[in-house]
């Protein structure tokens, strides 16, 4: 069964990047993308067009998001009995302070810094993907 990635990112650039980066796994990953923090949260829930939506192993977050941006989903999906225990890597642009304390204070599990380059960017994907999916146990669902 592959993993569940769910991937909340309005860079289409970063969102094919990480798909690139995701193709030559050696691990089954499903990826599924939504690009802002209103559909990351009905996603989750498994509300309107998400109602068949499988369950995510894990959440990669961009905090710099429309609509709902990634702190607020993240507060949200640590405050869900049902959502808590999903692992989320915030994956941003953000370098500052500020946001790395506010994502270790809402529970983020790691936080990392987009690189610009794309060949760090795809080490970067394949550093979360070598460690998340094959070192670390997931919790189920």
């Amino acid at each position: 069964m592959p993993i569940q990635v769910l991937l909340v990112e309005d860079n289409p650039g970063d969102a094919q990047l990480t798909r690139i980066a995701l193709e030559d796994s050696k691990i089954p990953i499903h990826l599924n993308v939504v690009e802002d923090g209103v559909e990351a949260m009905a996603f989750l829930r498994k509300q309107e067009k998400y109602v068949k939506a499988a369950h995510p192993d894990i959440v990669l977050l961009d905090f710099n998001l429309p609509r709902k941006d990634g702190r607020e989903v993240l507060a949200e999906m640590k405050a869900d009995e049902n959502l808590k225990r999903i692992p989320v890597v915030v994956l941003t642009t953000s370098q500052t302070q500020e946001d790395i304390l506010k994502a270790y204070n809402l529970s983020a599990n790691c936080y990392i810094t987009k690189p610009v380059d794309f060949d760090q960017f795809v080490k970067i994907v394949q550093s979360i993907e070598n460690f998340w999916f094959a070192i670390v146990k997931l919790p189920p669902e």
